[in-house]
């Protein structure tokens, strides 16, 4: 008898158990399933003994893989083993995010756009925010747990809406790769999730994080460090935490998965000047973060973005057989350079102008050079173009001009 009440005794257990998880188990389905241990992003960032080294030093990085690469110029500052193909898991996301941007810059999509999750976006495990079959978020939504807490099934039907399916959408990806010039990557999916021969190179990913960074709607997401959706129930944690500890940063995306190990593509911007740092295969979340903030540190302590337009103003430039004897000319554009520490001394320029111009001439018009130089080295050219247009001076021309002017009288 004794048996059979302490039978019972355990089965009401099991039983008022099983009831008190189910309904935390429903409300953690509308949670958010992140890549790595949550706790990591709350650590501070460890100290940086290699902040000020020198151009030429080598860094101590534990990876396996990085780069650090200015965006505008595509220079590389610092790689180690940078073309070695690795499995890059979320960091896959970056082509996807790049995608995304181009077609919301198209007007395929907006930030309004309604989309309803697929049964396949919804299976894809791994980090997710657990959406279900049917379920509708605006592009911003879908957008937000996408960068912010790496999730699959978010990513996935951002693609299905651009291209129809993950398939299509993955030819996508791939396309832009090598339009890009990224010659050792393969996308297998949209995600990073582990698959065979889905492999980029930290060289790669640094090209297209390089893309990413230039649209300004990106860093509304990726240097978000917490957000919410579904009204306050799911709640987004940003998973890089140089977000909240690395002064500039503005992004760009983490990934881990057993393959891949710790990987982080990292954004960072300070006095005008803009840094990617991509760390793959650290043995460690905390690794790749202070690889990467060593990178980083290292690219602002020895490189500064400058740029370089006329210094002197322009004179007119004469005119022959124009209805006028001379025009203005301007030099509006500017040569984009990366400088070393120390360098901007180092900066010289020659104008190259004509002392005349034959007529016709149309505003816009390329009439001359300026050439910039760094250390007499000639670094780039700027055009100098005609302000104004004269037409060339013929017979007929003159005649219309003449009555025009008695007529006015």
């Amino acid at each position: 008898m004794w048996g059979v009440f302490i039978m019972k005794k355990i089965i009401a257990f099991f039983v008022v158990t099983i009831m008190l998880c189910v309904p935390f188990y429903v409300n953690a389905e509308k949670r958010v399933s992140m890549e790595y241990n949550a706790t990591d992003l709350d650590i501070p960032l460890g100290e940086n003994l290699q902040a000020n080294a020198a151009v030429g030093d080598i860094l101590e990085i534990n990876a396996k893989s990085a780069i650090l690469m200015e965006p505008y110029t595509k220079k590389i500052l610092y790689e180690s083993n940078a073309d070695e193909k690795l499995a890059p898991a979320s960091i896959t996301k970056i082509m996807s995010l790049l995608l995304i941007m181009e077609a919301i810059d198209s007007g395929k999509l907006t930030l309004e756009t309604q989309i309803q999750a697929s049964e396949h976006a919804c299976s894809m495990g791994g980090s997710q925010i657990w959406l279900e079959p049917g379920e509708t978020m605006t592009v911003d939504e879908l957008l937000k747990a996408t960068v912010i807490a790496s999730a699959n099934d978010a990513t996935v039907a951002l693609g299905e809406a651009i291209a129809g399916s993950e398939e299509g959408f993955v030819a996508m990806m791939n396309e832009k790769a090598k339009n890009l010039g990224m010659n050792n990557t393969t996308f297998v999916n949209a995600t990073g999730l582990d698959a065979e021969e889905h492999l980029t190179t930290a060289h790669d990913v640094a090209i297209m994080s390089c893309e990413l960074v230039k649209y300004d709607l990106i860093k509304n997401y990726t240097t978000v460090w917490m957000d919410t959706l579904r009204n306050g129930e799911s709640e987004l944690v940003n998973t890089n935490k140089l977000v909240r500890f690395y002064s500039g940063a503005i992004g760009l995306k983490t990934g881990t998965t057993s393959k891949a190990g710790s990987c982080l593509s990292a954004a960072a911007e300070r006095n005008g000047l803009t840094l990617v740092a991509v760390v793959l295969g650290s043995p460690t979340s905390n690794d790749r973060f202070n690889g990467a903030r060593k990178l980083l540190d290292y690219g602002f302590a020895n490189y500064s973005y400058k740029e370089v337009g006329i210094e002197t103003p322009l004179e007119p430039i004469k005119v022959k057989k124009g209805v006028v004897s001379q025009i203005d000319i301007s030099c509006e554009d500017k040569l984009s350079v990366l400088l070393k520490r120390g360098e901007e001394e180092k900066l010289s320029q020659r104008v190259e102008i004509p002392e005349q111009i034959t007529a016709p001439v149309k505003s816009g018009d390329t009439v001359g050079y300026l050439h910039i130089s760094l250390d007499n080295e000639e670094i780039g050219v700027v055009p100098i173009k005609a302000a104004q247009s004269s037409e060339k001076l013929t017979v007929f021309v003159a005649f219309y001009h003449i009555f025009k002017t008695l007529f006015s009288l």
